[in-house]
C-alpha cells in the first residue's frame, strides 16, 4: 500500500492506544479494506475486520484471514449471528474491531456514504466502548466499483478518524428496532460530515438502497 497511495492520515488522537473500540468506516470500494487496514495498523492498533464468510473460503487468502484474526459473517444464515458473537469478544478482550455499517460498497452514485444496516449499533450497545467514526476517500482510484476498472500508480488516498461518536442517549437502551435505527444514523451522520469535510463538500440527502438497486431520499 506504501508503494500504490500517497496518503494523507488525520484524527490518530481520536483512536484509543489500548482498550475495546469500534471503528465505523464508510466503504467506496472493494480496495479499501486495504487503505482502511495500512491506515489502523499505523495508528498503532490491529485492525480486526468483519468480513464476508465467502472470502474465508478463499486457498491460502482464507487462511491468512484467519492468522490475522478477522471476523467471518455468515449472511442470511442461522449462523449470522456468531459474527456479533465474535465481535463482542474481540470488544471486550481489548480489540480494535472494525465495520462497515453500510454492509457493502456504497450504491450512491458519487460514492458518499448510504443508509447504514444496525449490525454497528448492535455492537455498541452490547459492548458500550467507544465508536470513532471514519471517512475515507480515494481508494475507487485504485479500483472504482462503478467501472469495475482498476488503476496502477501512487493514487492520493484520504482516511480521517473524528471523536467519539455522543451516544449516551441510549445508553442501557434495550435494542429495541427504533433505538438501534436512531443509534445506526447517528453514526452515519458523522461519517457524512466527515466525508464531506474531506470532499470540502455539504453531503446530500442520505441514499436508501432499494432491492431493486435503486436508492431514494
Amino acid at each position: 500500500m506504501t508503494a500504490l497511495t500517497r496518503r494523507d492520515w488525520r484524527g490518530f488522537e481520536h483512536i484509543p492506544a489500548t482498550g475495546g473500540v469500534i471503528l465505523a468506516f464508510n466503504h467506496v470500494s472493494h480496495a479499501d479494506p486495504f487503505t482502511a487496514a495500512h491506515y489502523v495498523y499505523d495508528s498503532g492498533r490491529w485492525p480486526e475486520f468483519l468480513a464476508k464468510e465467502s472470502v474465508f473460503r478463499i486457498p491460502v487468502a482464507g487462511k491468512i484471514l484467519h492468522w490475522c484474526r478477522q471476523i467471518p459473517v455468515f449472511r442470511g444464515t442461522v449462523d449470522a449471528g456468531k459474527a456479533l458473537d465474535a465481535a463482542i469478544s474481540a470488544v471486550h478482550a481489548g480489540d480494535c474491531v472494525v465495520i462497515y455499517p453500510e454492509g457493502t460498497t456504497t450504491r450512491e452514485p458519487d460514492l458518499w456514504p448510504m443508509k447504514g444496516k444496525t449490525g454497528v449499533a448492535r455492537l455498541a450497545l452490547a459492548t458500550g466502548v467507544p465508536v470513532i467514526p471514519v471517512a475515507q476517500d480515494g481508494a475507487q482510484q485504485l479500483f472504482d466499483p462503478r467501472t469495475k476498472k482498476f488503476r496502477l500508480g501512487r493514487v492520493p488516498v484520504s482516511v480521517w478518524a473524528g471523536p467519539p461518536v455522543d451516544l449516551s442517549e441510549w445508553a442501557d437502551a434495550e435494542p429495541t428496532r427504533v433505538v438501534l435505527d436512531e443509534m445506526t444514523d447517528e453514526i452515519m451522520n458523522r461519517i457524512r460530515e466527515l466525508v464531506g469535510e474531506m470532499r470540502g463538500e455539504t453531503p446530500p440527502p442520505i441514499y436508501i438502497p432499494s432491492r431493486a438497486g435503486k436508492g431514494q431520499a
